[in-house]
């Protein structure tokens, strides 16, 4: 296998809605785990995220988990996620769908270096941005 880089999000208990939404965005199935299937049946958190991984047809890849009790959950403080490229119509469907139910910080229209470029924080309070730029002829 090839190495690869993707973002892992920590959720605050909320990573299996927060990779469903993903899922409805992005496409793709996630494989969810959880604590209770990895020796923590009984307690708590046993029904929590403990390893996610949304692999979609376009390549993206998310990983995500809920912040296991007793550990700082810092929601939107340390990552930004950035989608770009210049197929215009698939990013700013993403753009909608993120955009919807969160707040947008910077809309998405064109910018003084010639791209579209947005910035929004979805509704699980993971900040995005959205680039577009124009296709090479």
């Amino acid at each position: 296998m090839a190495s690869r880089l993707n973002p892992y999000i920590s959720f605050d208990g909320d990573a299996r809605q927060a990779m469903e939404f993903y899922q409805e965005v992005f496409g793709g199935t996630p494989a969810l785990n959880t604590f209770g299937e990895y020796g923590q049946p009984d307690a708590p958190n046993a029904d929590k995220i403990m390893h996610a991984m949304l692999e979609t047809p376009n390549g993206f890849t998310l990983m995500a988990s809920d912040t296991p009790p007793g550990m700082p959950h810092n929601a939107g403080n340390n990552i930004t996620v950035s989608l770009s490229g210049d197929d215009d119509t698939e990013l700013r469907g993403y753009w909608e769908k993120l955009s919807e139910g969160g707040s947008v910080s910077v809309p998405l229209e064109k910018q003084m270096w010639g791209d579209v470029f947005g910035m929004c924080t979805d509704r699980f309070g993971t900040p995005w941005m959205v680039n577009i730029s124009q296709a090479q002829g």
